[in-house]
């Protein structure tokens, strides 16, 4: 029970999904609280506590509120539903079969309905943290307005964030709602299970605990017996500390079971990224380097855990004045912040392909600029939670993630443990994008659970999930570029610095992804590039949906904008005639030899190019109104994977003499769609359909080593695996029936089918002497860059492009977006819904980082005072998928993740130049920023 929920005693009862409950609480008692810990019914989620999010929502009355604003007393005597009672009407779902377990749960619930169904069918949940609540607001409007517009849909749900969709789905579903049959089926085409999977619009596999509010998040589950913990953060950005004698503490507070210091950490008090860059400490010993950074941590009873005031605890602070941005961390007189590092610079970054300074001597036209950008938070609806076990001298953590093989190693050596004695259990994972690779919580978890010897539970609130966690780098970057007098590109020179703050992160990954990057999806025979990441006393950067490309991005799409001005080329034109193809060689000297579908990305969308421009053109010349229309494009290139290091990922799959056949997955679904999309792929490779599948997730005591999920290279590297190993599976079962390769298979009733012509054997599973088992591997083949950046750092790369039609407010700076078309070479799209849903989402994020998002340390901590896209932010989209396969990839199919994101700003930017003639130089584009702006070039 929440500490803070006044006198308790009081025994209240309401109504909830139909049951009359009983719960002796505080009157004050959050309703949340009540659902969550007392009631046991966890798919009301909780992601802020502050109403801003919308994930808890409930209907109260019929009506939606916000159940963490609603105290007990409130809803006492009244009727409450949540998204285990939606579940009554529809489709019966016993029997089916999700990540390997029956649906027994959703028996329970009854049926679902078709509300339920519609954001199943449509791909409306992701990662499925916001779903529960979007469902409910739904739920409330459709009892209102039977069949609602697009508009109405947007009104009835923008109480409810989402940082996966993009909305546009969940928009969908809904309308498509009141149209489905009271009775209806689970799966969105009429394909016959002998089709091919590889192609098709499956609803996720994953998908049905998300629409009933049975997935398990972080915060969802934990031993009855666990203690709670909550890490005491520093105040200064800069400081050292003593800790004094904790004996009053603990008299004073009963139910403190330990005060954990830097000195019990059993292992390395050290944890990080790279093998040699553990810089980060779980907790800091004596001197802090950020604001939020932990320095120690109370285990006991919730209660106590969570009331007791920082200022009982006995910290001395003598406060030192922070490095606050880059020039100060680079200033000749700057302190050292890590004693290994040169400087305050963490590491650097350099390319050089051809003779840039001779190249740029003879060119036509030549363009200039620097462009600056700020911090941006994750804003996962789920906060980072979890808990952690001992077993003798074992140790399991299970809690949200993006990298549970990479937790299992940092876990290991902060605990002292081998990592053979750890095992992560990754829960769903209610959105990630980077900010879930990084272990914030689960070596605090790891190091209480190894010295009490008890369960141990922990949740960030939502300030502390956006105080201690990483972000994406900020950078400041100077660049020119040169052109020919026939549009050909000659030359660039960039330069970037990226702000790592306080400890290293990823910010080796964005000093070495840049270079390759900065040049843009374009061939350009001479480049310099230069990075650096740097070390501040600011929060910690890390990897968010990019590293660093998005920034390089808003940069190079600029020039390429000034250089098709000043050669008077329309915009897409220029950008065509560059664009990098099959057969030329990159900045770093590498051939691409396939798969390079930025020419046909472009082709896609001229027609809509041409009309929208056009359209812009009209209204500009004609309206007598204080606004302006413009239409802009933005390209992008990423390479799928790790840059120039190994990157392999391992499947298996296995039929059992049961006649089970389970897909053993160690790539992670963060809401993503990877546990579809390796049944998918492994599925055609073997030759049975989806159907036949169960699934096994991530843990790393069941599953291989499948890599983390993150830098777009899970469908390509997994699915490769997932391929071969399905393929390796299905060479077994054709050796045994003696049987050629175009033979089919059927499995049922404990055996296989082999048919092959109109000769059929079957291969009786009980008699084999072992379970038959698929094993599949794949490492991208790439090269180290030797000094000059040059070499082959990836196997393959994603292609898009993106036309963004907004116009521009003069008076006030803001921006409304009329329409976004997108176009992207994902090679093949396994499962085109998920891929337009990636899309859709990727999108959201970039108008985020274009126009809204900015995080501020101390200011900006929480979803009230950081804004991020909600469903009137987002407009229409539409979508064409390029697929120019790539021969790696499975089936032709490489990444799509960072490619949906990275263009959208630059677009953004370039219609704003092309509204009102104004180049935008620092990102985000805030009204106040924008209308000074618009002052200067005379607008005003």
């Amino acid at each position: 029970m929440s500490p803070d929920a006044g006198s308790a005693g009081t025994t209240l009862s309401l109504t909830v999904n139909g049951e009359t409950r009983r719960v002796t609480a505080a009157p004050l008692t959050r309703l949340t609280e009540v659902l969550r810990h007392e009631l046991g019914l966890t798919g009301t989620k909780v992601g802020c506590d502050a109403g801003d999010c919308g994930a808890c929502t409930v209907l109260l009355e019929g009506r939606q509120v916000c159940a963490c604003l609603v105290p007990l007393g409130q809803a006492a005597g009244r009727e409450v539903t949540t998204v285990e009672g939606l579940a009554v009407e529809g489709l019966a779902v016993e029997g089916l079969a999700v990540e390997g377990l029956a649906v027994e749960g959703l028996a329970d619930q009854g049926r679902l309905s078709a509300l339920q169904r519609a954001f199943h069918l449509h791909g409306a949940a992701q990662c499925g943290i916001c779903t529960p609540g979007m469902l409910m607001a739904a739920a409330d409007l459709l009892v209102r307005v039977p069949q609602p517009t697009e508009r109405q849909v947007e009104d009835a749900l923008g109480g409810v964030l989402c940082r996966c969709t993009g909305y546009r789905k969940i928009v969908e579903a809904v309308v498509a709602a009141p149209q489905l049959a009271a009775v209806g089926n689970l799966s969105s085409d009429a394909s016959d299970p002998s089709d091919p999977a590889v192609g098709r619009a499956i609803p996720r596999r994953d998908g049905l605990p998300k629409i009933t509010g049975d997935d398990r998040f972080g915060a969802d589950t934990a031993p009855v017996d666990a203690l709670w913990l909550r890490a005491i953060r520093s105040p200064h950005a800069r400081a050292t500390f003593e800790i004094g004698h904790l004996a009053q503490l603990y008299a004073a507070w009963p139910g403190l079971e330990r005060v954990l210091t830097a000195a019990d950490v059993p292992g390395e008090n050290s944890y990080g990224i790279y093998p040699h860059l553990k810089d980060q400490p779980v907790l800091a010993a004596g001197a802090v380097r950020y604001r939020g950074e932990a320095v120690l941590a109370l285990i006991g009873d919730r209660e106590t855990v969570e009331s007791l005031p920082a200022e009982q605890i006995p910290i001395t602070w003598s406060p030192q004045e922070p490095v606050i941005g880059m020039t100060a961390a680079t200033a000749t007189a700057a302190p050292q912040l890590h004693e290994a590092s040169d400087g305050n610079v963490l590491i650097r970054g350099y390319l050089e392909k051809g003779s840039p300074d001779a190249a740029f001597a003879e060119t036509a036209a030549q363009s200039d600029g620097s462009w600056t950008t700020g911090f941006v938070e994750h804003a996962y609806i789920e906060p980072e939670a979890g808990y952690a076990q001992r077993d003798g001298d074992r140790l399991t953590v299970y809690g949200c993630t993006q990298a549970p093989y990479m937790d299992r190693d940092e876990v290991a050596r902060v605990a002292g443990l081998p990592v053979e004695a750890v095992r992560i259990v990754p829960s769903a994972c209610g959105g990630g994008f980077g900010g879930k690779l990084d272990v914030a919580l689960q070596p605090l978890l790891a190091v209480a659970a190894m010295v009490l010897d008890r369960p141990v539970r922990a949740h960030f609130s939502r300030t502390e999930s956006m105080t201690a966690t990483t972000k994406r780098h900020p950078s400041r970057i100077t660049a020119r570029a040169a052109a020919e007098a026939d549009g050909k590109l000659r030359a660039l020179d960039f330069e970037g610095d990226f702000n790592t703050g306080a400890y290293a992160s990823w910010g080796p990954t964005v000093a070495g992804r840049v270079p390759v990057h900065a040049s843009g999806p374009y061939a350009v025979p001479h480049a310099r590039v230069r990075s650096r990441a740097i070390y501040t006393n600011e929060t910690p950067a890390g990897a968010f949906r990019g590293f660093g490309v998005p920034q390089a991005a808003i940069a190079h799409e600029c020039l390429m904008d000034d250089l098709a001005a000043q050669l008077d080329l329309d915009p897409l034109e220029f950008r065509h005639l560059n664009a990098i193809r099959p057969g030329d060689t990159t900045a770093t000297g590498q051939l691409l030899e396939h798969s390079a579908g930025l020419a046909a990305c472009l082709e896609a969308l001229k027609p809509d190019w041409l009309k929208l421009r056009a359209e812009a053109q009209a209204f500009n010349a004609t309206t007598a109104e204080r606004r302006r229309r413009g239409v802009g494009i933005g390209c992008m290139w990423y390479g799928i994977g790790n840059t120039a290091l190994a990157n392999p990922s391992e499947m298996r799959v296995v039929l059992d003499r049961q006649g089970r056949l389970t897909l053993y997955n160690g790539a992670v679904d963060i809401g993503q769609g990877s546990a579809t999309i390796m049944l998918q792929i492994c599925a055609d490779a073997l030759g049975l359909p989806i159907e036949a599948f169960a699934q096994v997730v991530g843990d790393t005591a069941l599953t291989l080593d499948a890599g983390k999920t993150s830098a777009s290279r899970q469908t390509f590297v997994s699915g490769k695996a997932a391929e071969l190993a399905g393929l390796d599976l299905r060479g077994k079962l054709l050796r045994l029936a003696n049987a050629g390769p175009d033979a089919k298979l059927r499995l049922e009733d404990g055996r296989v089918e082999v048919i092959e012509g109109d000769r059929s054997r079957q291969v009786e599973l009980a008699r084999l002497e072992e379970d038959l088992e698929g094993y599949g591997c794949f490492d991208p083949p790439t090269t180290p860059l030797d000094e000059k950046g040059q070499g082959t750092p990836y196997a393959t790369y994603g292609f898009a492009a993106q036309v963004v039609d907004l116009s521009v407010d003069l008076d006030l700076g803001t921006v409304e977006l009329h329409r976004i078309v997108a176009a992207h070479d994902v090679g093949k799209a396994v499962n085109p819904m998920l891929v337009e849903g990636q899309i859709h989402g990727g999108i959201a994020q970039g108008i985020g980082l274009a126009l809204m998002e900015e995080y501020l340390p101390g200011r900006t901590e929480n979803l009230h005072d950081y804004l991020i896209p909600s469903f009137g932010d987002v407009p229409e989209i539409d979508i064409h998928l390029v697929e120019d396969p790539e021969p790696l990839g499975p089936y032709g199919a490489k990444g799509i993740g960072e490619p949906a994101l990275v263009p959208t700003a630059p677009a953004i930017f370039g219609a704003i130049r092309h509204a009102t003639g104004v180049v935008v130089r620092q990102a985000p584009a805030l009204p106040h920023r924008l209308r000074a702006l618009l002052r200067e070039a005379g607008h005003g």
